[in-house]
């Protein structure tokens, strides 16, 4: 069972799907999990999926479109924003705790990908979590990105890019746009042959833009470095990765720094390289449903008394 949901966050009203347990009665309470996926994404994509399998185990689950995304409102459209996603996500949880089928001392948050930085941040900083879960989780610093585009070169020119893009906004309220994914494309957000992001059966649902991403978020995603909150999360954690994911050296550094003993990481064994394994996390069902396992164990822990 799923329901149509909106909420405001901050000035803008976003639109959530609320995945609703199986044998779901009005009348009880249940523990929730806000879902959120990787950069750009929107509800029908990672977050909803997860979001559906964890309902299935027993828990109400929310996935939503954060602001300028999807079906929920704000401008720029298409901007990868994340203060404004950390605030997003808080603003969700939230809502649920307006809710009268919500357990309100049972509320837990899961982050896939990028979605993982965004969520441990908001963690980090938030006591009505009780807990907290990453899939594949995307964890970057300065030194990260460079890998990823360019080299420091490259990564200067994106942010000159952003930072004139943010001028001609405030300026003309146009926005400058690049693909999101390209094969060809070599300006492109995500240049490759991404399967999931180029794929209508899998990721390339039509909620989702394959062809804007706001020039201006270059800035803000390449100067964010969520591996300092680390030492901030005091909430039980699990971290779910493997050796053919993005970046898995980041994961295993800010798991380290988590101070609570009450932390767990899972390391999946694999053969494939990275990063992918990392996409078979967001769809496959053999990846999708040991995460749903761990994370819904990890959850049961600390949610259900």
């Amino acid at each position: 069972m799923m329901e149509s949901v909106t909420f405001n966050s901050g000035s803008n009203v976003l639109t959530g799907h609320v995945y609703l347990p199986e044998g779901y009665d009005p009348q009880l309470r249940y523990p929730a999990v806000v879902c959120s996926g990787s950069w750009t994404t929107v509800k029908e994509q990672m977050a909803g999926l997860y979001a559906k399998r964890l309902a299935e185990k027993g828990y109400l689950c929310l996935a939503f479109d954060f602001t300028g995304f999807g079906e929920s409102e704000g401008e720029p459209r298409f901007y990868e924003h994340p203060e404004q996603k950390i605030k997003d996500i808080h603003h969700a949880i939230s809502y649920l705790l307006t809710r009268k089928d919500v357990e309100q001392e049972a509320i837990a948050t899961l982050g896939i990908c990028a979605g993982s930085m965004y969520t441990l941040m908001e963690a980090s900083q938030d006591e009505r979590v009780k807990a907290v879960a990453t899939v594949a989780s995307w964890l970057h610093d300065a030194e990260a990105v460079k890998l990823f585009y360019g080299g420091e070169d490259g990564v200067k020119s994106r942010i000159e890019a952003a930072q004139q893009a943010k001028k001609h906004y405030a300026q003309t309220n146009e926005v400058l746009y690049i693909p999101t994914i390209s094969k060809t494309d070599s300006t492109a957000a995500m240049y490759g042959d991404y399967d999931y992001y180029l794929n209508p059966s899998r990721g390339a649902v039509p909620n989702w833009s394959a062809d804007k991403f706001a020039v201006m978020s270059w800035e803000d995603w390449l100067a964010l470095d969520p591996m300092p909150s680390a030492s901030n999360l005091n909430t039980p954690t699990l971290m779910v990765h493997s050796d053919g994911c993005v970046l898995p050296q980041y994961t295993k550094n800010y798991f380290e720094k988590i101070p609570v003993a009450d932390k767990k990481l899972h390391w999946v064994e694999t053969d494939l390289p990275s990063p992918v394994h990392q996409f078979m996390f967001y769809d496959q069902n053999a990846e999708v449903s040991m995460a749903v396992e761990l994370v819904e164990q990890w959850f049961g822990l600390h949610l259900r008394t």
